[in-house]
């Protein structure tokens, strides 16, 4: 099986846009999506669609296996939002119509001339806050679990109603992402946290990832049976692929994805900085294919088969430009294709 190259999420807006616009513009897709209206009618979804859409392809065009959609917008708000609004009325799970992310449909709308301009059907990742982040965010560690279920919930509807299968478009994984998980943990027993992701993970048609930055906590995420794939950094914590064996992903049949190129833009800069570099070019910022390469021959060598998916260690939402960004994510699959190809010779 060959090791498919996507991305975690997260880009930077283009130069031109306005955070705040942004968000605003993002906030009024959503409402027209649960109100049934198109997302063309006014000048502030038209320009929704025209960032998400122009981000979109940029992924698309640096060569990636499957595209994250452009996380422009807070991933805790994302899903945050909508359960504001339903504690409004009385209780904290959200109803299906309302959990929808607006990029989601923007690409389904645009899929047919996507496919055409491309000359491929799209392959869409779709990354959403897993549950255990999202309680801690809102609520804290201390648990109630009948709150966390309900955020569960919440998180698996989100990642159902985000499923596409058309002719033209499909989801091929979702990623619930859990950044605080092994770092920072509720305050519950283990049972309980294994049914809050058997919980969020509870739907078909696509691969299911989970997201990591921690790694010490893997060994209780492999007895959740809906997880398919466990996501970890490597690039620039390398010791974390020390925690997990290729015989402990056999023994729970899972698979795993290997962060093969450095993300973490505001150290990236300080080490450029005490080379006295401090304006840096994307050039500079983004590592040399050939570190990269190395990086995803010392995972394979480890994983084989087991390893899944590759990328880069996480999202690019902090970094400079667009630009620097999408360098980022065509140098990783450069990198990674001709570490394939070195494999199969």
């Amino acid at each position: 099986m060959e090791t498919l190259v996507d991305d975690v999420g997260s880009f930077p807006l283009p130069e031109h846009a306005d955070n705040g616009l942004f968000e605003e513009a993002y906030r009024a897709a959503r409402k027209a999506i649960i109100e049934g209206k198109r997302l063309d009618r006014d000048e502030l979804l038209n320009n929704f669609r025209r960032i998400v859409m122009g981000s979109f392809v940029k992924k698309i065009e640096a060569g990636l296996d499957v595209v994250n959609y452009p996380q422009h917008y807070d991933m805790e708000k994302q899903v945050a939002d909508a359960v504001r609004e339903s504690m409004n009325e009385g209780t904290y799970l959200v109803s299906q119509e309302r959990a929808v992310l607006p990029e989601v449909r923007v690409i389904s709308d645009d899929a047919k001339r996507l496919c055409e301009e491309t000359g491929g059907k799209v392959r869409l990742r779709v990354c959403v806050i897993g549950p255990i982040e999202l309680y801690l965010r809102e609520i804290g560690s201390v648990v109630h679990k009948d709150v966390l279920q309900a955020f569960a919930e919440n998180v698996r509807r989100f990642a159902k109603n985000s499923i596409l299968d058309s002719k033209y478009v499909e989801t091929v994984a979702v990623s619930l992402d859990e950044p605080s998980f092994g770092f920072q943990d509720i305050l519950t027993d283990r049972e309980t946290m294994l049914n809050t992701f058997e919980t969020a993970f509870n739907f078909d048609g696509a691969t299911k990832q989970i997201h990591l930055h921690s790694p010490s906590r893997i060994a209780d995420l492999l007895s959740v049976r809906s997880i398919d794939v466990l996501s970890i950094e490597y690039a620039a914590t390398p010791k974390n692929i020390d925690s997990v064996s290729k015989g402990m992903l056999d023994q729970a049949d899972k698979q795993i994805r290997v962060g093969v190129s450095r993300t973490d833009i505001n150290s990236i800069m300080a080490e450029l900085y005490d080379k006295g570099i401090t304006k840096p070019s994307a050039e500079q910022i983004v590592e040399n294919e050939r570190t990269i390469e190395k990086r995803f021959e010392t995972a394979w060598n480890k994983y084989g088969d087991r390893m899944a998916f590759t990328g880069p260690d996480c999202g690019l939402g902090g970094w400079p430009t667009q630009e620097a960004a999408q360098l980022l994510l065509t140098r990783t699959v450069k990198a990674v294709k001709a570490a394939r190809n070195k494999l199969k010779a």
